[in-house]
């Protein structure tokens, strides 16, 4: 690889090995003329190019890989269309805290100005839902590229759009150094008056609960957590995103929280309970109404400890801690001896009405394949989940060992991520076992993929509920005596459609044949699709 002084290379090539240095290997999306420089520059830094059939897909195929990475995702998108059609994903990263590098191609600012086909302002329309947008210039492609890298990591991760002109991408540049900003060093609070009162808090709470979130997932906060967990026993509640952040099976792992009534039914009032309450990289963004202000600041001590400060109001805290989660509870903590918590034993009592609640022991229906899948699969299985009825459920069952092993779109909840998810991870990790859990209807919306994982030669295991019904909607509509409308649809032939684009098809409509489909799967060579055929009735009284 040329260093920057000894020959002119073009400023796509000094964006590119950029994104090289950051542990970027993999870029996803389709191509188109103005994107042709970008590409070829990605190739020649050392960074594989993955054609997938929408931008939507790679987008989500590219957070997949940074879940198992942990080096930004990358989205090819060419000009126009192509940028509107990742609009989804780029949103959905913007909400679910993806770093996310957004590659478009734009024709240059003179061709613009009497050449409209497809012209459209990417910075203006993805400025809503990215964390900084950048337009690539000759000279500043280095501090571009290394602004760009920053921004999307920093704080609360998230995307960055490099708008790329044609005529720039291939203008041979000379710079004499290569700049590069450090990152930011891990901050933890400051020795005071208010850590001192915060430490009292700790030494005093006989009821403390931690909320776990984004923000601690993504530091990898999980052992202090777990350390803080075991010293002092607080019961642990995450969001969704953040399953697994300690071994679910930990006595003090409460599992996931906000979207599923039967199981907040449950543990809300332990939260209304507490006497001190720890929000940890907590962000509400997964959490819907029913966790809004749940608690009195003024009445309950609420210490927050987040990456950025608390804007967004569906709870209030007595203390904001803005900092990174780990090293906030390890200062938090040093000093404080442990004290007997909980005398009445009510973390133990959550878990086991959620167990209950939970039940793995259905002889079929979704809550029968979900069981039948997490113990016929592999404990490091990697598990991806699109939105719909299934995902509560799944959500609440699926037990994780390890975090960023349950991956799903939890903030913005949009439909058709779980297979694109899945062909990132497995991309990431080709030794690990990866398996997708798909409504019927959110299948439907990316099945042209499987094109794409029968050509990447990826063995993953596709699920899919096949209700012939979006049943989540349908349920809300037999609930509030509505009518049915405009969520049914045909029943597919879904293993049909897996053995079509190259791959492993079967139907099962049983614990047994599910189990039977999930081994040989394991041993397959090429993908399965295992169309599961349930009822919809399946989820009533169950999420």
């Amino acid at each position: 690889m040329k260093h920057a002084n000894q020959t002119a290379d073009r400023a796509a090539d000094y964006l590119a090995r950029r994104l090289y240095e950051a542990g970027c290997r993999h870029a996803f999306g389709m191509p188109g003329g103005e994107v042709l420089t970008v590409m070829d520059a990605l190739a020649r830094a050392g960074i594989e190019c993955v054609l997938a059939r929408h931008e939507n897909a790679a987008a989500f195929m590219a957070e997949g890989v940074w879940h198992r990475t942990g080096a930004p995702g990358i989205l090819i998108a060419t000009l126009g269309p192509g940028v509107l059609n990742g609009v989804n994903a780029i949103a959905n990263a913007h909400q679910d805290r993806v770093p996310l590098i957004v590659l478009s191609g734009c024709v240059d600012a003179d061709e613009a100005l009497t050449y409209t086909h497809q012209i459209l302002d990417h910075e203006a329309v993805l400025r809503p839902i990215t964390k900084a947008t950048f337009r690539l210039t000759a000279q500043g492609a280095d501090i571009i590229a290394d602004k760009a890298m920053g921004i999307a990591l920093e704080g609360r991760p998230g995307p960055v759009l490099i708008d790329v002109p044609i005529s720039i991408a291939d203008t041979r540049v000379t710079l004499p150094i290569l700049r590069r900003r450090p990152m930011a060093e891990v901050m933890a609070p400051a020795p005071g008056e208010a850590l001192t009162r915060a430490r009292g808090w700790l030494a005093d709470a006989e009821r403390p609960v931690m909320i776990v979130g984004l923000d601690a997932m993504n530091e990898g906060a999980g052992p202090d957590i777990a350390a803080l967990a075991e010293r002092h026993g607080i019961p642990v509640i995450t969001t969704y995103k953040a399953k697994g952040v300690i071994d679910e099976t930990h006595a003090m792992a409460m599992g996931g929280a906000g979207l599923s009534p039967l199981a907040d039914g449950i543990v809300v009032p332990l939260v209304e309970r507490a006497d001190l309450i720890l929000c940890v990289g907590y962000d509400p963004i997964e959490m819907r109404p029913g966790w809004r202000e749940i608690w009195d600041p003024a009445k309950v001590n609420v210490i927050d400890i987040a990456a950025v400060p608390n804007h967004q109001y569906m709870h209030q805290a007595t203390m904001n801690i803005v900092g990174d989660s780990g090293a906030g509870l390890r200062a938090l903590c040093e000093g404080v001896a442990p004290r007997a918590t909980w005398p009445g034993g009510e973390p133990a009592a959550v878990r086991a009405a959620l167990a209950d609640a939970f039940s793995h022991d259905d002889d079929w229906g979704a809550a029968g394949v979900i069981a039948e899948a997490r113990a016929t699969l592999p404990r490091d299985t990697i598990a991806t989940c699109d939105s719909g009825a299934h995902r509560i459920l799944l959500s609440q069952m699926w037990t994780s060992y390890a975090p960023q092993a349950l991956l799903q779109s939890t903030a913005l909840c949009t439909m058709g991520c779980a297979v694109p998810l899945a062909m990132g991870a497995k991309i990431a990790e080709p030794d690990r076992p990866v398996v997708s859990f798909s409504g019927d209807a959110g299948f439907l919306m990316v099945a042209g993929e499987l094109s794409t994982v029968a050509e990447l030669k990826l063995p993953v295991i596709f699920v899919v509920f096949v209700d012939a019904s979006l049943s989540l909607i349908e349920k809300k509509q037999r609930e509030r005596q509505m009518v049915n409308l405009a969520v049914d649809f045909g029943h597919h032939d879904f293993a049909a459609i897996g053995r079509a684009f190259g791959g492993n098809g079967v139907t099962v409509r049983s614990r047994s044949e599910l189990r039977a489909a999930l081994e040989e799967a394991q041993k397959a060579d090429s993908f399965t699709v295992i169309a599961a055929e349930i009822d919809r009735g399946s989820y009533d009284g169950r999420i």
